[in-house]
This record gives structure tokens, C-alpha cells and sequence, in this order.
């Protein structure tokens, strides 16, 4: 899956093209490379966001084939920095 649909269907960045934005200015990094929207994201992967000066870490748990609920967008990723 793409990184930009990944973020949005993990509800981390609420819109795909605010994500690709995201990715375009290199605020999102995928085990501490800058990627773009188009990188496949897989499970292992640590990606960062940075949000102004709050830099936010997870771990890639699961890629979905499609789109999940909004009670299961919680279970893709882990949590590893978030200030």
C-alpha cells in the first residue's frame, strides 16, 4: 500500500492529499529516510511525522487490503514517540 494511503486509512493523517502534501515536504520519514507518497509501506517499518516541532514515531503493524473501521485503524500501528 502507499505510504499517503496507508496514513489516511490508519486515520493518522485525516486526508490522502494532506498527506501527500505531507510527504512532498519531507515531514514524513520511513525508517529514517525521507519517502514519498508513493513509497510501499510494510510491516516492520517505522515511520515519522513531524508535526511542526512535535515529532510523532510508529511501528507499521499490519497493512490492510482495503479501507478498516474506524475502531480497528488503532490496531495497524504501535506507538513509539509521540511529544
Amino acid at each position: 500500500m502507499r505510504l499517503d494511503n496507508y496514513l489516511k486509512v490508519s486515520r493518522i493523517i485525516k486526508r490522502r492529499t494532506v498527506a501527500n502534501e505531507a510527504c512532498s515536504l519531507s515531514r514524513v520519514t520511513v525508517n529514517g529516510k525521507p519517502a514519498k507518497p508513493s513509497k510501499d509501506v510494510s510491516v516492520g517499518d517505522r515511520i515519522g511525522i513531524r508535526f511542526g516541532d512535535k515529532p510523532f514515531v510508529f511501528e507499521v503493524l499490519a497493512v490492510p487490503l482495503g479501507n478498516v473501521s474506524k475502531d480497528a485503524a488503532d490496531s495497524l500501528y504501535k506507538v513509539l514517540e509521540d511529544k
